[in-house]
């Protein structure tokens, strides 16, 4: 579980200097869009699940489902409170 918060702490030093310059850049069509302040309640953050992401590369899992259904959701349950069920993900 140490590595986990280790992992997600690398991910969110990251995702804070990352993501407001990815917005900088991003080229508009014209329209207008709605800028999420807050994610809705029963979301992941963009932090939790690019953590997720990242340590299934790491993992030796060879495809997504079998490492989401089979590992995070019986392990890292209680570390997402608002785990999203695989085909969601």
């Amino acid at each position: 579980m140490s590595k986990l918060v280790e992992l997600f702490c690398d991910v969110d030093d990251f995702c804070k200097v990352f993501i407001p310059q990815w917005r900088k850049q991003l080229l508009e069509d014209g329209t207008r869009k709605r800028q999420k302040e807050g994610q809705r309640e029963g979301q992941m953050t963009t932090y939790e699940i690019m953590t997720i992401v990242v340590s299934f590369h790491m993992s030796y899992y060879r495809d997504f489902k079998n490492y989401s259904l089979g590992y995070v959701s019986l392990v890292y349950k209680n570390a997402f409170p608002n785990l999203l069920n695989y085909t969601r993900f």
